[in-house]
């Protein structure tokens, strides 16, 4: 469809069509990253094959979703931000129908890595807004809305991906998925414009190589790392350190070409300059902080029967997961509206303290107490999931150097995932490193090192430049 059929970017209507479309696209890969998760021990079953297996190919999703997000939008500065979103769109389609009709675990593998191409869609779509939302106010408002998706699609997600596995088996969800990306792609291909500020720029695919290389050696790394939370295995601890060699030597490549090329990927100066190095940090760090507290650690404390509550798993996702992801549905537009106005970093800040107090409140009263538990969750849905994950992602797009805008929002992309990696490998290691201490001393402990790094985290945060050309004057 020609861009004159379709609604003036200017108008309202076409601002209210530009963001549904991308809505749209940010729902269905949500959906691909939280979906499953309910219906995991389901694909077991009908897949005949192990957890372990099953939870492998998950892992290969979010590996492949990070690796995408390197360069995809960096490619879409190149070749058009529209083309390469209905591309992740449709290609995430095809790998829906692989998994839907995987007759084994290895095409359900070949599946989830294809549906992995939609990993950057998040920054992809905060870019098209931000080349078309002028105005500070209103693109902070639908940042916000769009972002909010990112914590999970108000729990509606993972409930309905239960309902679907227990009536009608796994690959109904994929077929969902189907759908929701088929129309997502109708949707962004109608209602919004091409933009490719970096046409005729030639891609530095040597760089793309060398960063995909060091950035998936260091992911695989660390899930082979996390094995050893179980038990010392030499075999495993080989592997994480050639994996680790492997990614340094690449990282080194990677700078080394970036120096050389006439039309690097990342400018070195860049990589050089706090408005990069400091978001990255923080986003590591928050991340690794709180992303397993609140999806590992929490539940199951409150579904153990001692020291926790014995909660099942229905009335845990009730509890604790469910407002959580609704509160940060709500408040992201919130915290969207007043960061141009507040100030970015204000507002992230405010975020970075109010997780910490709702850490504090987790590890003083809620390992006693579940309504206090439930308050802390909650408390955290408002202040990391609606308000300091939404800064975090949105200095990625409003920071990034304006001769290279995709370069930032994909390399924050992989420090979520990152973060998120070592999250899942440094406190489940403090809680299996402390069981000498009781499974109460343990949950504390593994509680207050997460507080500790998100302390870290607002310390970082405090070096982070201000945007001030994304914000109201």
């Amino acid at each position: 469809m020609s861009t004159t059929t379709q609604p003036s970017a200017g108008t309202r209507g076409g601002v209210v069509a530009l963001t549904v479309a991308l809505l749209t696209a940010c729902i269905a890969f949500q959906l691909n990253a939280s979906m499953l998760s309910p219906a995991l021990v389901t694909m077991g079953e009908e897949l005949k094959t192990d957890q372990g297996s099953i939870g492998l190919s998950q892992t290969w999703f979010f590996t492949t979703a990070a690796l995408f997000s390197l360069f995809l939008p960096r490619l879409s500065d190149v070749v058009g931000r529209k083309k390469i979103l209905i591309f992740m769109m449709l290609l995430t389609a095809v790998g829906s129908v692989v998994a839907a009709l995987a007759p084994n675990i290895g095409w359900l593998f070949a599946g989830r890595i294809i549906q992995g191409v939609s990993g950057p869609t998040v920054p992809l779509a905060l870019l098209m807004l931000r080349s078309t939302v002028t105005n500070n106010r209103r693109y902070g408002s639908l940042m916000g809305l769009i972002l909010a998706v990112n914590g999970g699609v108000a729990g509606i997600d993972s409930f309905l991906g239960g309902y679907l596995a227990e009536n009608h088996g796994f690959r109904s969800i994929f077929w969902v998925m189907v759908v929701l990306a088929v129309i997502a792609a109708a949707c962004v291909a109608a209602f919004t414009r091409e933009s490719k500020p970096q046409a005729g720029t030639t891609m530095d695919w040597k760089g793309v190589f060398f960063i995909v290389v060091a950035v998936g050696a260091l992911l695989t790394a660390l899930n082979e790392a996390a094995k050893l939370v179980g038990g010392m295995d030499v075999r495993t601890l080989i592997i994480s350190v050639v994996l680790l060699g492997i990614g340094a030597a690449a990282f080194y490549g990677f700078w080394a070409t970036e120096k050389r090329v006439a039309e690097p990927m990342v400018q070195v100066e860049h990589l050089r300059q706090r408005a990069t190095w400091a978001p990255l940090l923080t986003t590591v760090l928050t991340m690794t902080g709180i992303f397993a507290v609140i999806n590992g650690i929490v539940p199951a404390y409150v579904q153990a029967a001692a020291p926790g509550f014995g909660v099942g798993p229905t009335e845990t996702a009730l509890l604790i997961l469910t407002p959580y992801a609704l509160l940060g549905w709500v408040f992201g537009p919130i915290s969207g509206r007043l960061a141009p106005v507040w100030g970015y970093n204000k507002v992230l800040r405010i975020g970075m303290i109010g997780s910490i107090v709702s850490l504090l409140i987790i590890v003083f009263f809620g390992l006693d107490s579940l309504p206090m538990m439930v308050a802390g969750t909650a408390l955290l849905g408002i202040m990391y999931a609606g308000t300091a994950n939404i800064m975090l992602n949105g200095l990625g797009v409003v920071l990034s150097p304006k001769g290279n805008p995709g370069f930032l929002p994909g390399m924050n992309a992989g420090a979520f995932n990152l973060g998120a990696g070592l999250s899942f490998l440094v406190l489940p290691a403090v809680l299996v490193g402390t069981a000498s201490m009781g499974e109460r001393g343990s949950y504390t402990t593994v509680v207050v090192v997460g507080l500790i790094i998100t302390v870290a985290a607002f310390a970082a945060s405090l070096l982070i430049p201000k945007p001030v050309d994304a914000e109201v004057k």
